[in-house]
């Protein structure tokens, strides 16, 4: 007792500077929470096998619901990439009475997307088509006619996610290795889906709405 008497003030400062410690600590654990929250979290996948039929999969593991805006399919070929807004697309049906008629409707995945719900955007080969298609180039099965040859698939995600002001952005690369004229084998190009947060990312992704708008307006007056 009497040492502690003694160095009383050296043991206050010390338990001072611990307790200073404890809540730095505790003030980073509630600033990654905090950031944690506020940052979005999408996955971009392939379900149902590695072929070119397997389903192009969208998770949302975000902490709140993210409306989707755009989804873009990027077609790369040797010499150029071809972007293709998925968001909105047609389904075909037959009547079970009349199987000679055929109705179609038209549906969108816009709209928000609930933390830990996923969509699936159809499958590759849809995909590719739908590209190639609105491009004109002549297929032979899923391949193009003549010298050219298709590289990958890139899937784009543009949103707005709750707490943010800004849109946000995700995108993943698959590379289209081919396995013989109606088939690829479909590879991610990289571990994980790219999250475009930060600030140079979020003006390329303000730069992607843009030739967007561009592509939606010509169309509408051509």
């Amino acid at each position: 007792m009497g040492w502690i008497s003694n160095n009383s003030d050296s043991i206050s400062a010390i338990a001072s500077v611990l307790t200073l410690f404890v809540w730095v600590f505790y003030a980073q654990l509630l600033y990654a929470n905090y950031s944690r929250q506020r940052r979005a979290r999408i996955i971009i996948n392939r379900g149902s096998g590695k072929h070119i039929h397997s389903l192009c999969l969208i998770s949302n593991m975000s902490a709140e619901s993210i409306y989707v805006q755009h989804i873009v399919a990027v077609l790369e070929t040797e010499d150029e990439t071809m972007p293709l807004d998925i968001s909105d697309f047609q389904q075909s049906e037959h009547d079970s009475q009349a199987p000679e008629s055929e109705t179609v409707s038209y549906s969108t995945h816009q709209g928000p997307l609930g933390s830990g719900d996923y969509l699936h955007v159809g499958t590759f080969s849809d995909l590719v088509l739908r590209v190639a298609q609105s491009r004109g180039i002549e297929m032979d099965g899923y391949h193009p006619k003549g010298d050219n040859t298709f590289v990958a698939l890139e899937i784009r995600l543009i949103g707005v996610y709750g707490p943010e002001d800004a849109p946000i952005g995700a995108r993943r690369r698959f590379l289209l290795n081919s396995s013989g004229r109606d088939d690829y084998a479909i590879m991610p190009d990289s571990l994980d889906t790219e999250r475009m947060d930060s600030m140079r990312q979020r003006r390329l992704v303000k730069k992607w709405m843009r030739e967007l708008s561009t592509q939606e307006y010509d169309s509408d007056w051509n």
